[in-house]
């Protein structure tokens, strides 16, 4: 598995997820309309141009789940057994049809499960940056983590 089991994972360490991604707006159009998101910012052009951004703005639900998203292949691919939860999740800056996430994750702790021996708790922080090197998205993740077999 790509990805790091419990014990492969320790406080401080530091991952610069490749490839990054670029946003399109048919990410925006679909993943806004599959959520039911009714909000014109994300869908209506005429609208947007009227805001203080001048253009459509990236729903911050796909930024998020975007910034996760690349950090699987490094951390979590094959190794986890599911989010216990976000916390801390803002959106400093943000996102536009075009603009290209690169994501960073730190592992900020850890500790053993105390009911199952086979797992672990970790909890990460992940940053997504654009092109200009803004955040535009943080959180912190806990993750329930296979140990070794």
């Amino acid at each position: 598995m790509a990805g790091k089991y419990f014990e492969e994972l320790e406080v401080g360490m530091t991952f610069e997820h490749q490839p990054s991604r670029t946003v399109t707006e048919t990410d925006n159009l679909l993943f806004t309309t599959m959520t039911m998101n009714p909000q014109p910012l994300h869908l209506d052009a005429e609208f947007a141009a009227t805001t203080q951004h001048g253009k459509i703005l990236v729903n911050s639900i796909f930024t998020l789940g975007l910034v996760v998203g690349l950090s699987v292949g490094d951390t979590t691919l094959g190794t986890t057994l599911g989010n216990l939860g976000f916390d801390k999740t803002t959106f400093p800056n943000p996102v536009f049809v075009g603009d290209t996430i690169t994501a960073k994750t730190v592992v900020v702790d850890k500790r053993e499960s105390k009911s199952k021996p086979d797992r672990g708790i970790v909890t990460f922080e992940h940053q997504g940056i654009n092109q200009r090197g803004e955040i535009v998205c943080s959180c912190t993740r806990s993750g329930m983590m296979m140990r070794k077999p």
